[in-house]
């Protein structure tokens, strides 16, 4: 059995603050703001505009501020939610505390009650203390900037935009989403992915497997029970899409004129290979999803209670910075071997999910 040693020790080889770990983790990709730019009206191309220099401006602020842990550990649970009233200046007013009164502003409690079900399937299930595994507070802001159309993890907090109406509603209204940048700190925190290439593809895979879990777990949903779509109801009415991606059917979660059309592959040998998008990191980290997605199916039940485990502790104890998709397969196996034995259902299970995406 795999023990939390194993992860203390490695968890000093390499830089947790590292701003390439993560520069600044967006649940939306560049190329569908890109796609927008190109094709949207111009009220939709001054929105993604307006998105991508915010962004950017931020990932510079990051970039400066490396290191430096803003958030405190507070050893236990501990979530704190400020509003930047359409402003740019983080964290912006406290609106909710911990065990604070609900909110009339719907944001602030989806924000809340979101960080605390992530909260609750890390300690409950893996029994993590939080994303730093110390007790990390738990901080968000909502309601930042103007029609911003993104939300992400910083390295310290999350951040929510309102959307713009037309294209995205607000970003708090996936718990999926939230549970998959606050992963993003998670991942951060442990094997640090590199956000390039294939390291960078099991960065973002990492927080779509255990976004679903936290709305799977948040819906007591069983593998057949869970749509496996991240940024369900994220979309505006009247765009064609369902969410941004989907593990159990990578490349069909959206396809619209003004977004453009889900290109995920499921396969490994129909993986995106040029430079865009660090190499494909939203993109090429459907197939991880897809091989997660299939392993679960086989498994059955709730996907957080095996499966999961065994790509938690991948994460946690196994994978370096610079992990591949083979390497990543390969420890998934190990894991799922040393946990339920060798040849048991679920790293058969596990086996044959990497083997039918193709990496394997």
């Amino acid at each position: 059995m795999i023990s939390k040693q194993n992860k203390s020790t490695r968890a000093k080889s390499h830089p947790i603050r590292d701003p390439h770990i993560c520069p600044i983790c967006c649940i939306i990709p560049p190329y569908m703001t890109d796609h927008i730019i190109k094709h949207g009206d111009d009220e939709m191309r001054t929105w993604a505009m307006n998105t991508m220099r915010t962004s950017e401006q931020f990932r510079g602020r990051r970039e400066v501020i490396g290191n430096l842990s803003l958030a405190a550990s507070t050893g236990q649970k501990r979530r704190t939610i400020y509003d930047a009233r359409q402003g740019e200046t983080l964290p912006g007013r406290l609106v909710r505390g911990e065990g604070g009164r609900k909110s009339r502003d719907v944001a602030v409690n989806e924000a809340y009650d979101g960080a605390g079900a992530t909260y609750d399937l890390y300690h409950d299930v893996f029994e993590r203390n939080s994303i730093d595994d110390r007790g990390l507070r738990m901080d968000a802001t909502v309601h930042y900037s103007a029609q911003y159309d993104n939300a992400f993890w910083n390295g310290n907090q999350m951040v929510y935009g309102d959307g713009d109406g037309r294209l995205f509603n607000r970003f708090t209204i996936a718990i999926d989403v939230i549970g998959h940048e606050l992963t993003h700190g998670v991942v951060q925190y442990e094997a640090g992915l590199i956000y390039q290439g294939e390291s960078g593809a099991l960065n973002e895979s990492f927080a779509d497997v255990f976004g679903s879990l936290v709305k799977q777990r948040s819906l007591n949903q069983n593998v057949e029970e869970a749509d496996w779509l991240i940024g369900a109801g994220l979309l505006a009415p009247g765009v064609n899409g369902a969410a941004l991606r989907s593990l159990k059917a990578p490349g069909t979660a959206y396809d619209d004129p003004m977004l453009g059309k889900d290109p995920q592959p499921s396969l490994y040998k129909n993986r995106y290979k040029g430079t865009q998008d660090g190499g494909g990191v939203h993109i090429n980290s459907g197939i991880p999803n897809h091989a997660f997605y299939l392993a679960a199916m086989e498994a059955g039940g709730f996907a957080w209670e095996k499966i999961g485990k065994i790509w938690y502790i991948t994460l946690r104890d196994v994978l370096r910075s610079r992990a591949n998709f083979s390497r990543a397969a390969n420890a998934t196996i190990n894991v799922a071997g040393e946990l339920y034995g060798q040849s048991s259902n679920e790293q058969t299970a596990v086996r044959k999910a990497w083997q039918a995406v193709g990496v394997i």
